[in-house]
Parts: structure tokens; sequence; C-alpha cells
């Protein structure tokens, strides 16, 4: 039986196959976690061929890590680190084991940094390849994170350039095979776990109870609409300050702030910080773009940014 099949391939790439094959994981807690006892956090994405992702311009263990790490980046978010995924993986009748095989190598890249485990899934039959992700992690304190907890005066910053991965998903589906830069940042996404962790313990530190924070897989623009839409209150953006790389400039000089503002999938954090605790931040990680006002949320700007969402979605599609 083909599933049969693929299941000893799976288990053969994951370096604990333990989880693997009863009908539900019991998860135990892990005691090189206990000092940890903070809430859990849970996330799911979904990627389908031919709509997030072509794999006539990615390799499928680069599919796999990026699959792994769009999750581990909404985690990122939250404060949390992973500890936990399951996968449901459907796959055409056309597909062999070499492509189960190299998947699930690129899954066991992708957790081993993070020392994660693959606890369980489910493999079907479909049309196209379809994958999706459910990550578990366990928050690194008992900081409230949320989109909706700007206040006045925070300083609203970034972990990273943007605009990159537009400008690599553009270089592919024109055949185009430089700056690698560019592509590897759109092909093997990373997230921004470490820098999650600092930024739980500096607020921690500086006694803050809760910030605002999300990551830019739809767009910076889309984070920042969102965040000032959730608190109600008007963002100030210094767009000369946001971070932009300059193979994105050289390569796209037409084209940059567009793709810095609306692009997406660069998976950076977008936070809005008490500034105190900013200052206590390393500002070659951490890069300040604006500040949170104390005027109320622009409704008025709800159309253009709708228009541009909408644009965002018909074009960076695979």
């Amino acid at each position: 039986m083909k599933e049969q099949k693929f299941l000893e391939i799976i288990k053969q790439n994951l370096s604990d196959s333990s989880y693997i094959g009863d009908d539900c994981a019991l998860i135990k807690e892990r005691k090189e976690r206990q000092e940890s006892q903070s809430d859990l956090c849970i996330t799911q994405d979904t990627l389908v061929e031919d709509i997030h992702f072509s794999l006539k311009t990615t390799t499928v263990f680069e599919l796999a890590q990026k699959a792994v790490n769009v999750n581990f980046s909404d985690l990122a978010a939250a404060g949390a680190v992973p500890e936990y995924i399951t996968i449901s993986l459907s796959l055409p009748k056309s597909v062999d084991e070499s492509f189960v095989n190299e998947f699930y190598k690129g899954v066991e890249t992708a957790v081993s940094k993070y020392n994660a485990k693959v606890i369980g899934g489910d493999l079907t039959a479909s049309e196209k390849v379809f994958i999706s992700i459910c990550a578990i992690g366990r928050k690194y304190n008992d900081i409230s994170i949320s989109r909706a907890n700007a206040k006045a005066g925070d300083i609203i910053a970034v972990t990273g350039v943007h605009g990159d991965s537009a400008g690599g998903l553009k270089l592919l589906q024109n055949g185009i095979k430089n700056p690698q830069k560019l592509i590897k940042k759109h092909l093997l996404p990373e997230p921004q776990t470490e820098k999650s962790k600092i930024l739980m313990q500096t607020a921690k530190q500086c006694g803050l109870t809760e910030f605002a924070m999300m990551d830019s897989s739809d767009g910076l623009a889309d984070a920042l609409y969102q965040m000032s839409k959730a608190g109600n209150l008007a963002f100030d953006i210094d767009y000369d300050s946001i971070p932009v790389s300059k193979e994105l400039k050289e390569t796209f000089p037409q084209q940059w702030q567009n793709m810095m503002l609306w692009g997406g999938e660069d998976f950076e954090l977008v936070f809005a910080i008490d500034e105190k605790a900013f200052n206590n931040l390393d500002k070659t990680m951490f890069y300040k773009i604006g500040t949170v006002s104390d005027r109320p949320f622009d409704k008025e700007k709800t159309k253009e940014y709708e228009k541009n969402v909408f644009k965002h979605f018909e074009e960076n599609t695979n």
C-alpha cells in the first residue's frame, strides 16, 4: 500500500519518529523545557500548489522547510518557541517515493534547528499538492502578545529588511537566477525565533506585561495596518527608515518601494513596544521605523489599503 510505504519513508527521515503510528500522539511534558511553564500557542498554515508555490521554481526540499518555517514565524510573532508540529500532506497519484523522501528531509532540517518534534499528521490523495501544518509552541514567558496591544508613544520597529522575498519571486517568475540573496529569501525564509526570544526577555526585564507584535507574512504595510486598526491608534511611519537591501534597490529601481511595503512573505517581526524597552535592544538587530500616535486609527485609509492588498494577492502567487 502506497500510504504505508510513505509512512516508512517519513519515519526514516525523522530523528525522533516515536510519535508516529498511532491515531493520536500523547504529548508528555518535556524535561528540557520544564523551566518554561508558560502558555501553549497553536497555529496552522496551508500551502496549495500553483497558488502558494510552484514546483517549477522550488525544490521539494526547500518547499518543506518553507512550509514549516511559515508556521514557526507565527509562533515567533506570539513570543513562543516551537515544540511540535503535525503535517497533513495531500498528494497527486503521480507523486512517487522520492517526493516524500525529499519533503521529510526538508522537514527534519527545519524542525531540528529548534529541537521541535513531528508528532503526527495525515496522508491523502488529491489533484495537486496540499501541505497543511499545525505547529504548537510554548510562550517564553507570560508577557501578553497581541496586535491590539500598541500604546501611544510606543516605538514601532521591525527585525529586518522588507521586499526581498517579493523581489525573489519576481526573479523566479522571469527565469532570472540572480541576485541569489533575493531568491533565497523567497524560497527559504527563516522565522525570527531568536529575536522573538530577545524581545520577550527584554520586555520582561523592563517590567512590561504586554506589547504588540505580528509577522509580516502578508506584507509590512498589512502588518502596520492590522496593528493600527486593532489598537485603534494611528501609526506615524518614517518610510525612509525602513530597512531595504541594496540588492532589491539595484535590481528593481522602479519597484522596490512597492515591494518593500506590499510584497509579503518576508516573515520579519513587526512590533510596537515601550520606548524604554526598545532602548535596551541591539539597534543592529531591531530597527525603529516609527511611533504610535495618540490619534485614533484613520478609517478613511481603508479603501486604499484594500486596493493594495487585493493587488498583492493577485500578483504574488506561486
